[in-house]
């Protein structure tokens, strides 16, 4: 099978998605012959990539027994090619935003006419696919294929030391809590320092490694508790820093909270945590409600609940045993459900089906 595999966000510029559709480039030319078209230079090209792509979308689409493009905004070149195509096979990841973005001209082009026009949707977790469905897309265009890992390429050989180095601190008392990822409200750090913080333990020292629009709320809410010796933000760090970190922390923390016009799509960070072996609590929420199995890889708790948080949290802060073995478990729930290895060839499958090619 042919595949030509389309991402307006892909490395060298650093993210989820575009860490997710790197990923799948590579993962699924193991199973299918693919072409990928990306955009290497983030956001500023995009009014450069999205014309270019079409028209060599319209050129070379014959090409391909499947076009599959790495999100929702992506719909308008796979709807030009229905146009031109219209037996052409595309489908579309999407991620919760690709539905939920609050702007009215992409509700009524992209989610009212772009998206549905496509074959096929493939949505990164139940949430999504329902989110999908809430905006009127027909439930069986619509299917889930969760997020990838490669916990490979995650886990290292990194020690507490190597922590202590990078966060300049003694941590031989404390108990180091984490957060990765793009610094948005929905992500609850804010909410979490101002209501859960407290009620731990001083010797508790919460980590956050990522930057966003939050940013300013947060340190409001790192203020307004006097927790600045509590918390560190160590802003974008380098993908080495975040392996050093998922290895050596004691416990992910993701607090996500509802959010109008944002949602959580699935939560990678959660299984990138899961995948170097931590414990983690988090929302039961929208996506993340996917990511973790409750009390098999991780803990789901209330969202702003700051009573259940602490509930779920102390236990582990307590307890390194109860920690390792959460971990563990974690990891072999993580390695069986979202390896890449399986999470691609779920792909394979779809567009198989799709095109009725074999890979």
């Amino acid at each position: 099978m042919r595949i030509l595999f389309i991402s307006r966000a892909y490395p060298p510029v650093t993210g989820g998605i575009e860490n997710q559709n790197y990923a799948l480039s590579v993962w699924l030319a193991r199973f299918a012959s693919v072409t990928t078209l990306a955009n290497h230079h983030g956001k500023k090209a995009l009014p450069f990539f999205l014309p270019y792509v079409a028209v060599r979308t319209l050129l070379t689409a014959s090409r391909y027994d499947a076009i599959l493009l790495g999100d929702g905004v992506l719909a308008i070149v796979g709807y030009l090619v229905k146009l031109v195509y219209p037996q052409k096979k595309v489908a579309s990841i999407a991620h919760g935003l690709d539905l939920t973005y609050p702007n009215a001209l992409y509700q009524t082009l992209w989610v009212r006419h772009f998206l549905p026009a496509l074959d096929k949707l493939i949505a990164v977790s139940q949430e999504t696919r329902a989110a999908a469905i809430a905006k009127h897309i027909p439930g069986d265009q619509v299917i889930v294929i969760p997020n990838g890992v490669e916990p490979e390429a995650l886990q290292g050989e990194y020690t507490r030391q190597d922590l202590e180095k990078l966060l300049g601190d003694n941590l031989s008392e404390k108990q180091v809590l984490l957060t990765t990822g793009r610094l948005a409200k929905r992500k609850g750090a804010a909410w979490f320092i101002r209501e859960v913080l407290p009620r731990l333990p001083k010797t508790v020292l919460y980590v956050l490694a990522g930057a966003g629009p939050e940013q300013e709320n947060i340190e409001a809410a790192i203020r307004d508790t006097g927790a600045t010796g509590q918390v560190r933000m160590l802003g974008r760090v380098s993908d080495n820093d975040r392996n050093l970190l998922l290895n050596t922390a004691d416990i992910f923390i993701q607090p996500n909270i509802p959010v109008a016009g944002d949602m959580e799509g699935f939560g990678i960070a959660v299984i990138e945590a899961t995948a170097c072996k931590r414990p983690v609590v988090a929302s039961d929420l929208e996506g993340l409600k996917d990511a973790i199995c409750h009390n098999e890889s991780g803990l789901l708790v209330e969202p702003e609940n700051a009573q259940a948080f602490e509930e779920a949290i102390m236990p582990l802060v307590e307890n390194e045993a109860k920690r390792r073995d959460l971990g563990e478990r974690a990891f072999r729930y993580t390695e069986t459900h979202y390896h890449w290895n399986i999470v691609a060839r779920l792909y394979i499958e779809a567009l198989s089906a799709l095109t009725k090619k074999t890979p």
